[in-house]
């Protein structure tokens, strides 16, 4: 429809741009934008405002001396360990707490009798089987058996075990920079890790009777003590993991002699363990261009045909770690190449049986080694000296050693799927080096803090990897599904550790695709990055909590981001932004309303003769004193028609500068709750296309809608909302308008004399034209 505005609405809406601005109703204006105050932890002197560490922050420290054997035949590992406590906290402490991981299989665990479960037509042995998984464990002797537990000269240790904690009561209260050496012995059955689901266990190849073992979890350890909550000794259920102490590791692992052991740290014996042949290629490696077998498919499919009696104990060592682990197997095939960060050399290897050796011979260890140069480049350089990636069917993480999976079919082929599936979580799990094993949060608490973290420097990692990776295409579309849910079936991402529900939707990609919405949308990749590797930079070996991301992020860059850890980390409303009308206008051509215009103010100020004898006053002499007020004498502020009219000229010296131009009323509505910057994408009627970011302080005085007017040199056939996808909208529909009206018309004005001068004629005028019309 052609609309052509009567010039009388024009100046209408001209003079109420003068009156005072009318507050939002009280409806559209809510908390959105609000600080989050008492969301957050408040401030002192271990953790400041700015999101740093503060001048007194502490942390405690546990070194580990630790011996273990591996009976293969038995399936069973036998450990003692040597562990020096150091208290730097400022309080005394008359108890420790220790983590039992291994027990969550102890048939006393809640963990095996919580589970939820209901019969069915047709049930199998399996399902029958998990039903009372609590009785097989009894069966199978799971769980782990403390035989000795002592201070540094012999005497006994109290101790209580609660479930997968255990409590420590010391002889004497540990004051303020003390450390208290003790002393345990322990053992357990190792568990079938495809049965059971753990993280550690065994998995059995039946063609060949050998088995990988993944010892994770493996050992008693300390909980960690902090300032923000005291002893973190929640209970292991076996989803959200841990927090840990950081401390230096010396581990001792007794195998099979024919066995390959890859380990968090350096192995200190290579030259005792291998044959010839292999520290040669060993030491080839360390300066080699490519990747070096080290231990070779034909050695490792010679070790699967016969099992060795021998034994050979492999010493590693690892500092300023929070956790250890190891994988061993005599199905091993090893290879290594040396990555550089900065100029430090790092040894990346990959560790894995013939049953993945085509996907991981050419993928594994050059994927292993971009994950530390991108991880790197967006957070801090790698510390370690090893990055390991191991085969074992399964992603998990610990300091410098993942478990991965990605097998190929028999004849050594694979899908694109299991390719990218296999690089995807070589990459997750190794850039887990950096979240949380050494920015050290606690999944316990925030399963978001690592798992969303990575996930987020996972993409980014992906992107620099293939430009045909799968997840180039933007993350954020992924999680509409989710955000589409029930409110009732949805949580906050602030959810406690194992009370969150759907794990993978809200820890994993809702936290990611928030941090991806903060620098590709809100912040901008400069400001974003450089906030992202400070926080990195200030909690690399450290305990940081929520509060400390979000203030770092903010302190950094200068960017208020608190609404939208509210709306996004804090709330579970979505975003839909709805498009909800597009308004053409043009200038009005009509050269004769001009005139009558132009004539019609010239008879309101008329100039009087200078030797007219009846000059009395001022504005007899200089009418150009006189104003509406001067002719109408007490008259109410609101003028007539005529008389606005009357006040009121075409401005035709700059009517060539607008007469071409193409003006765009758009009307959006936040259907979905959750504010954003919204992003416009325009095609032209030549067929090119041009895109608008409009910041999300648009909505700050009415967080229901809003009307913006853009201007444009050609005219404009379609309009597109969130044309990337990149803000996580739930329903694209309401984003789309093709412009199919014909424009309706306005005049452009100068203001003249009377009350209307002074008051804007530019956009907002324009605005209200339209609304009232």
């Amino acid at each position: 429809m052609h609309i052509r505005f009567l010039l009388g609405c024009l100046l209408l809406a001209v003079v109420s741009v003068a009156q005072p601005p009318q507050s939002n109703p009280g409806s559209n204006h809510g908390n959105r934008f609000e600080q989050l105050g008492y969301l957050l932890q408040s401030p002192n002197e271990y953790r400041t405002a700015s999101g740093a560490p503060g001048p007194k922050y502490w942390q405690q420290k546990a070194d580990y001396d630790i011996s273990v054997e591996l009976d293969e035949a038995n399936l069973r590992l036998t450990g003692t360990e040597t562990i020096t406590y150091f208290n730097n906290s400022p309080d005394q402490l008359t108890y420790l707490w220790m983590q039992l991981d291994e027990n969550i299989h102890n048939p006393d665990h809640d963990y095996l009798r919580n589970g939820r479960n209901r019969m069915e037509a047709n049930m199998s042995n399996t399902q029958l089987v998990n039903i009372e998984k609590w009785r097989t464990a009894q069966e199978s002797g799971l769980g782990i058996k403390i035989t000795k537990l002592t201070d540094a000269s012999g005497n006994a240790l109290k101790y209580t075990i609660n479930q997968t904690m255990m409590r420590i009561d010391l002889p004497v209260a540990l004051k303020p920079g003390q450390k208290f050496i003790f002393k345990i012995d322990w053992n357990y059955k190792i568990p079938d890790r495809l049965v059971w689901g753990s993280r550690g266990g065994y998995e059995l190849f039946p063609e060949d009777g050998n088995a990988v073992f993944t010892m994770s979890q493996f050992y008693p350890r300390l909980a960690v003590y902090s300032d923000f909550q005291g002893w973190q000794n929640t209970q292991f259920s076996g989803g959200s993991e841990f927090a840990l102490t950081f401390g230096n590791f010396k581990v001792k692992m007794t195998v099979p002699g024919d066995f390959v052991v890859a380990a968090t740290g350096e192995c200190q014996n290579y030259k005792q363990l291998l044959t010839a042949a292999q520290f040669q290629r060993w030491q080839q490696a360390q300066s080699a261009k490519d990747v070096v077998e080290v231990v070779t498919l034909a050695e490792a499919t010679a070790n699967e045909k016969d099992k060795s009696t021998d034994k050979k104990t492999w010493i590693y060592s690892a500092e300023n770690v929070r956790d250890f682990a190891w994988g061993a197997s005599r199905k091993f095939v090893w290879d290594a190449m040396p990555t550089y960060v900065e100029g430090k050399k790092i040894m990346s290897m990959s560790y894995y049986p013939k049953e993945a050796y085509a996907l991981y011979r050419k993928y594994s260890t050059k994927v292993t080694a971009h994950t530390l140069k991108i991880y790197s480049k967006h957070t801090i350089p790698y510390p370690y000296p090893v990055a390991i990636s191991v085969e074992a069917s399964q992603g998990m993480e610990y300091p410098m050693i993942a478990f991965n999976y990605g097998r190929t079919e028999k004849d050594g082929t694979y899908s694109e799927a299991t390719k990218y599936g296999m690089i995807g979580v070589v990459i997750h799990e190794v850039g887990h080096n950096f979240f949380p094993m050494i920015v050290n949060s606690d999944e316990r608490q925030y399963w978001w803090m690592d798992e969303g973290l990575n996930t987020f420097t996972q993409f980014l990692t992906e992107g620099e990897f293939d430009n045909n990776y799968p997840s180039r295409r933007g993350p954020a579309h992924l999680i509409t599904d989710y955000m589409k849910l029930p409110k009732d079936q949805l949580e906050p991402i602030m959810t406690m550790g194992d009370n969150v529900t759907q794990v993978g939707a809200n820890a994993y990609a809702k936290a990611a695709t928030g941090l991806n919405i903060l620098r590709e949308t809100v912040m901008g990749r400069e400001l974003f990055d450089y906030s992202f590797r400070e926080y990195a930079r200030r909690w690399a070996f450290k305990h940081p909590t929520p509060a400390d991301l979000f203030r770092t992020m903010e302190d950094a860059s200068a960017v208020d981001l608190d609404w939208f850890w509210r709306g996004w980390y804090y709330g579970t409303e979505p975003v839909d932004i709805s498009l909800d009308s597009v308004r053409w206008f043009k200038m009005n051509d009509a050269s004769n309303t001009a005139a009558f215009q132009q004539k019609e103010f010239d008879a309101v100020h008329k100039l009087r003769n200078k030797d007219d004898k009846s000059i009395t006053y001022a504005t007899d002499a200089d009418t150009s004193l006189r104003d509406y007020y001067y002719f109408n004498p007490g008259a109410d502020a609101k003028f007539s028609q005529q008389q606005r009219e009357a006040a009121i000229t075409i401005d035709t010296e700059n009517k060539s500068k607008w007469a071409n131009k193409n003006f765009y009323e758009l009307s959006f509505t936040n259907k979905g709750g959750m504010v954003m910057p919204v992003i416009v994408e325009w095609t032209f009627k030549d067929g090119s296309k041009e895109v608008d970011r409009v910041p999300v302080s648009v909505w700050k005085l009415n967080e229901q809608k809003f009307t913006k007017v853009f201007i444009k040199d050609k005219e404009v056939t379609a309009i597109r909302i969130d044309p990337m996808r990149e803000t996580a909208d739930i329903d694209e529909s309401n984003n789309l308008w093709p412009v199919k009206e014909m424009p309706s018309k306005f005049n452009l004005f100068r203001l003249g004399g009377g009350p209307v001068r002074g008051a804007s004629a530019g956009g907002n005028s324009m605005q209200r034209a339209q609304k009232k019309n």
